[in-house]
């Protein structure tokens, strides 16, 4: 398994490669709940890899690809049945938009956290995504620079372990 390591100093390492990275602006925790906006610890597995398809290219990776639509979301309503999935708009407690303006979310690696099984307020969405400029932290994902994303994807990344501060 091709593994990279999230560094509390906001790097990633990957197969000798050493990429600047943005995290969770709750810092990484053992114990992560929902709307804490921490990065979990743990070893997360990359399960999938999302994209804008009228922005960029399939992107090259080890896991299946889908291309994302205006309509899609995730729910991070705790206690709802779609806790912690992609879901379709209109949804009554869909709270985090996957087609976004900003680009931060034109390459989204959806991470295993949370997902098998799911505890409600364990927290949600915790995806690979696009940083923003200034790599300020995110509300729990880790985030990386497009090109940094594309290769580490390209790579051959199969998961990130996150280790506690």
């Amino acid at each position: 398994m091709a593994e990279a390591a999230l560094l509390p100093e906001g790097a990633l390492l990957f197969e000798g490669r050493r990429w600047r990275a943005a995290y969770g602006r709750g810092g990484i925790r053992a114990d992560k709940r929902e709307g804490d906006g921490a990065t979990p610890v743990g070893l997360l597995a990359l399960r999938r890899v999302l994209y804008r398809a009228d922005r960029i290219a399939p992107p090259a990776c080890a896991v299946p690809r889908e291309p994302i639509a205006p309509d899609d979301s995730w729910c991070e309503t705790p206690g709802h049945p779609d806790y912690n999935r992609r879901v379709r708009l209109p949804h009554d407690t869909a709270r985090e938009p996957l087609w976004r303006a900003d680009g931060l979310h034109d390459v989204i690696g959806v991470l295993g956290w949370n997902d098998d099984p799911v505890v409600s307020g364990r927290g949600s969405a915790i995806l690979l995504h696009v940083a923003r400029p200034a790599y300020s932290p995110t509300a729990g994902c880790i985030a990386l620079a497009l090109p940094d994303l594309l290769a580490l994807l390209a790579g051959g990344l199969a998961a990130i372990r996150v280790d506690p501060a």
